[in-house]
């Protein structure tokens, strides 16, 4: 990143290293999915369909990152198990949870009309995330036996109550008759009233899924006389079991075993509290500036697979604006977001309350998402290019403690603009104009300061830097904005991102010089720590 006298705001930033020899579990689940069920129409008490796309998504996390293991998941939520010698982005709770949050989403949302072709996908999913730290095998073995047994409690009780809904019970009725009611009862009244043999379900709304990888003999290529050859390969996959705790399951998995490690002993009895107090955990400090910065993951190859322009493609950044603007709409407590390249800064009002201000949380909920967004909208702004791959971005949160610094954390990130994309312009000319190899042009662009940039530009491209598009220049900035501010008449369209109207109150996205304290003058209530009015 590019050196300023701004870059102290750096130090404001929090280590959060998973140590060793803590085994690292992240656990995703969905936002808000019961809503998302009943607009979707999922079937009751479970959808077969939208777990085998839970599934799908499961196993692409397993296939993307080699470091994760295991995995078992049911209904909304799934825990994805590292192996114990992890140095995964070195072990950061907030990169881990964030990157895997983001790359299910995207994947959820790029899936879905493969599993469900009839159905409108009608508005993005999101999920959140939290890392759990297992100080051993033996609190693994624990967390695992908890999560399938809610598996199994859950899937009782939602399949008595909608078998209860069906008969002509109301839901609030139906709930009151299970009030209190134990295992045994419930089986009792399925079979007795329903004739339903509760063990004769399937082993996937009963057991959830669990997704490990095996090794597979594939064939990789043809010898001259058609013999083939194979190799060994490690490929995800996906199975039921009663017990995915038990030794008999676990110890015979020899992927696990060398690892992890294995299970000496059943689980006994289960203590989720005593779980829950290996989670990792991040409350952030009261009246502070929340700001969540995301980034691109890998999108330099990204940007090239999908053949985006260079040094900037304009698109590219609107669909970033429009992502921005979509999360400030979800988010209310989020009261301006800063963006440029594949990156975007999102900054919550100081008494923010949202998800009592832990930070896995919020992380997770805005990448998570952003990311589902970007796939949704990618037809709107690539209507002729297809999304290849599935995009993903890592998080992370960090708290300043005044207006002032949080201005002076948005200014690093606005220098940072500038200086990249000044040698961005400048090493693209010498490419693509001058016919130089990217080794030459990094050689020949090797310390020059911007005024010999500039000149580079003019005499040898007659480019003015200071009349290239200003978005390329200074990045973009989405706030709310009241209605008959004098902003309004440089609105940008809906479609490119930058406009999303209430009924008093707006997002607005503008491409201006936010370092000099003009901007702040002019615009004093993006910094007056209260919500839009709406």
């Amino acid at each position: 990143m590019a050196n300023s006298k701004y870059e102290y705001v750096k130090s404001f930033e929090v280590e959060d290293e998973v140590m060793l020899p803590n085994l690292i579990v992240v656990r995703i689940d969905g936002r808000n999915f019961r809503r998302f069920s009943e607009v979707h129409e999922f079937e009751k008490p479970v959808d077969g369909r939208a777990l085998n796309l839970m599934n799908l998504c499961a196993t692409a996390i397993l296939e993307e990152y080699p470091d994760i293991v295991f995995s078992y998941g049911f209904n909304d939520e799934y825990s994805f198990v590292f192996k114990k010698t992890s140095k995964f982005y070195q072990r950061r709770a907030s990169k881990l949870l964030s990157l895997i949050v983001s790359f299910f989403s995207s994947v959820y949302v790029m899936k879905w009309k493969e599993i469900f072709p009839e159905k409108e996908l009608k508005y993005p999913p999101s999920f959140q995330s939290r890392v759990i730290c297992c100080a051993s095998k033996e609190v693994l073995q624990t967390y695992l036996a908890w999560r399938q047994n809610d598996c199994h409690v859950n899937n009782l009780h939602d399949t008595c109550l909608w078998m209860l809904i069906k008969e002509g019970e109301t839901q609030r009725e139906a709930q009151e008759f299970l009030k209190g009611t134990q295992k045994q009862q419930k089986n009792e009244l399925l079979f007795q009233k329903f004739g339903i043999n509760y063990k004769n379900l399937p082993a996937l709304y009963r057991q959830g899924s669990c997704i490990f990888k095996t090794e597979v003999e594939e064939n990789v290529k043809y010898n001259e006389n058609g013999t083939p050859v194979k190799r060994l390969r490690r490929k995800a996959r996906i199975v039921q079991s009663e017990n995915i705790a038990g030794r008999s399951f676990w110890n015979e998995l020899p992927s696990l075993l060398k690892e992890v490690g294995g299970f000496t002993e059943d689980v006994d009895k289960i203590n989720p509290e005593y779980v829950r107090s290996f989670q990792f955990e991040n409350k952030l400090m009261p009246s502070t500036w929340i700001v969540v910065r995301i980034d691109g993951c890998h999108f330099h190859r990204f940007s090239e697979v999908h053949e985006f322009e260079k040094p900037n493609d304009k698109q590219a950044l609107n669909l970033m604006n429009s992502c921005a603007v979509a999360v400030l709409d979800e988010i209310q407590d989020i009261i301006f977001a800063y963006g440029v390249s594949d990156e975007y800064s999102f900054a919550l009002k100081k008494d923010s309350q949202f998800y009592q201000r832990r930070a896995s949380e919020i992380v997770s909920v805005i990448v998570s998402f952003f990311s589902s967004i970007y796939v949704t909208k990618w037809k709107e702004f690539f209507p002729r290019k297809e999304l290849k791959y599935p995009p993903s971005f890592d998080g992370r949160v960090v708290c300043y403690p005044s207006s002032k610094i949080l201005q002076d954390y948005l200014a690093w990130r606005q220098v940072d603009c500038h200086i990249n994309n000044q040698y961005n312009t400048c090493f693209w000319m010498l490419v693509n104009k001058k016919g130089k190899g990217k080794s030459e042009a990094q050689n020949y662009l090797k310390g020059t300061q911007a005024r010999e940039k500039n000149e580079l530009l003019l005499k040898e491209f007659n480019i003015d830097y200071n009349e290239l598009e200003i978005m390329f220049r200074q990045g973009s900035l989405a706030f709310w904005e009241k209605f008959g501010m004098q902003e309004e008449d440089i609105t940008m369209t809906h479609k490119n991102a930058a406009s999303l109207e209430t009924s008093h109150s707006k997002v607005i996205v503008e491409h201006c010089d936010i370092i000099k304290p003009d901007f702040w003058e002019a615009h004093p209530s993006i910094l007056n720590e209260k919500p839009p009015t709406f």
